[in-house]
């Protein structure tokens, strides 16, 4: 029998910070480029624009609410880790084996990690970890390193 080792996560409240530095800007930019247009008479520059506030708003509440605070369903709460699979906890109570495909990938400024691959009814799974979820910077590094088998 293979040994596991699990992660439980916490949430990214520095993270969150962050990720609101990024994003309100660039919605509030967005939004009073598209009204200069909208009231100088060129609407369908302000619809793109307003299209393309709603997408950046839509990918933003899904990473702080996802992957940062963890408060959606479909939300990673502990990650299971052994040499042959990897099982993710989620939320609502479901787990997902992954068991075929896994893939492994870390960012360049180490502070994120992804893993991709198909659970046992053939689905593709994705998911991200920041490295401010889990409970102490070794857990990650281990946790980076446990995952480095399925590069």
């Amino acid at each position: 029998m293979s040994k596991s080792s699990r992660f439980e996560f916490v949430q990214d409240k520095k993270g969150v910070k962050w990720d609101l530095l990024l994003y309100i800007p660039t919605l509030v930019a967005l939004v009073s480029i598209a009204a200069q247009f909208w009231f100088n008479g060129e609407q369908n520059i302000t619809y793109l624009l307003v299209f393309m506030t709603t997408m950046i708003f839509l990918i933003a509440f899904n990473r702080i609410a996802k992957t940062r605070l963890m408060i959606l369903p479909s939300s990673a709460i502990a990650l299971d880790v052994s040499h042959k699979s990897v099982r993710l906890e989620l939320r609502n109570g479901e787990a997902i084996d992954m068991v075929k495909d896994v893939r492994f990938f870390s960012d360049t400024a180490g502070k994120s990690i992804g893993l991709s691959g198909l659970d046992g009814e053939g689905k593709k799974q994705q998911q991200v970890f920041h490295k401010g979820q889990f409970s102490s910077e070794s857990s990650f590094s281990e946790a980076k390193a446990l995952l480095r088998v399925f590069r």
